[in-house]
């Protein structure tokens, strides 16, 4: 029963986490449509901004359906350390994908950028996941 739970757990993660998907995508695209650059400076501040609104999405659904608790203060600070943490993987991953792929030059900046921020959404959305249940959200 107890790993049905855990594997439903992560079920439900991943559909909320589709949600967050779309919103980083969109808000990281919506802002280099807006301001298009290819600077390391900007790009972090952009990746942070469009991972800010997912993972506070993130943060609404998950206490909510996935992790079903009711929050409080020690919670959401353990949700902000996490989300954090899990900030410096997804910058560091964006950054240098874009750079790695820069230096291959196989792509077009765009989709380089957009390779990046999926490889990015998937190491921070696991390590995000882990950290949620073993420490944030642990009952």
């Amino acid at each position: 029963m107890k790993n049905n739970q855990g594997l439903t757990q992560f079920y439900k993660y991943a559909l909320i986490g589709l949600s967050c998907a779309l919103i980083d995508i969109g808000v990281l695209n919506a802002l280099l449509f807006a301001f298009p650059t290819q600077d390391a400076g900007w790009l972090t501040t952009f990746n942070t901004v469009a991972y800010t609104a997912a993972i506070l999405n993130s943060y609404v659904w998950n206490s909510r359906y996935t992790f079903n608790v009711q929050k409080n203060k020690k919670q959401f600070v353990g949700f902000i350390l996490q989300a954090t943490a899990s900030l410096f993987i997804a910058n560091g991953v964006f950054i240098g994908g874009i750079w790695i792929m820069d230096a291959l030059a196989i792509l077009p900046d765009w989709a380089e950028t957009n390779t990046a921020k999926g490889l990015s959404m998937l190491l921070s959305s696991l390590s995000s996941f882990f950290f949620m249940k073993w420490f944030v959200f642990r009952r």
